[in-house]
């Protein structure tokens, strides 16, 4: 692109919009769109013909589309700035996570002239925040529940009804492992118990 020295001209903002690597699209004041970018139809698969006006919710997931409708109705009352994400029918047939931003627009008169929008693709930061829930959940769920353990060994009966070193069972059922230590309420008597030990077996 040749450098300008003044203002972009009205081609020039037609072009970038057009080109630019976001999904973008316009309503009007009556919440109706009335244009999307050529990266929206690419993305989509769909004419501008197809996507005006409600066209554009065909291609939300039905999961998401009475939450998509409620924020971008309500926001749209009150004419302030919203964000949301839904899954949006890629023109594969995949569904992709959307990050989607509108903003509100006004004239030279300060009047309301509707909204602009923008989206990005966010399925893969999605997908992994998914699958991290997911193995956390997992890592909690190993030690979740009532455990049988016995009030004077403090041993853990197992789903095999063995009875098992808590230890163990903790190794077993988590990631966690164990570095053996002696807390301060129990030394003194650890330790006078060592001593009788070994005086027991001097003598014997």
């Amino acid at each position: 692109m040749t450098p300008h020295d003044g203002p972009l001209s009205k081609e020039d903002y037609a072009q970038i919009v057009e080109q630019a690597p976001i999904l973008i699209w316009r309503a009007g004041t009556d919440t109706l769109c009335n244009y999307f970018n050529q990266r929206w139809l690419d993305f989509t698969g769909r004419t501008l013909k197809q996507e005006q006006g409600n066209g554009w919710t065909e291609g939300v997931h039905p999961d998401d589309f009475q939450h998509c409708l409620d924020i971008f109705l309500s926001h749209f009352r009150e004419q302030k700035v919203f964000e949301m994400e839904y899954r949006l029918r890629r023109y594969d047939g995949a569904w992709r996570w959307i990050f989607d931003r509108g903003v509100p627009v006004f004239d030279a008169n300060g009047s309301f002239a509707g909204y602009i929008g923008s989206c990005i693709d966010v399925t893969e930061r999605v997908e992994a925040q998914r699958a991290l829930a997911e193995a956390q959940e997992a890592q909690i769920h190993t030690l979740r529940g009532l455990l049988p353990i016995c009030m004077v060994c403090k041993k853990i009966r197992n789903d095999g009804g063995y009875w098992e070193v808590l230890e163990n069972y903790i190794r077993e059922h988590s990631e966690a492992n164990f570095s053996h230590g002696i807390c301060p309420d129990c030394l003194p008597d650890y330790h006078a118990r060592m001593v009788a030990e070994a005086k027991a077996n001097k003598r014997g």
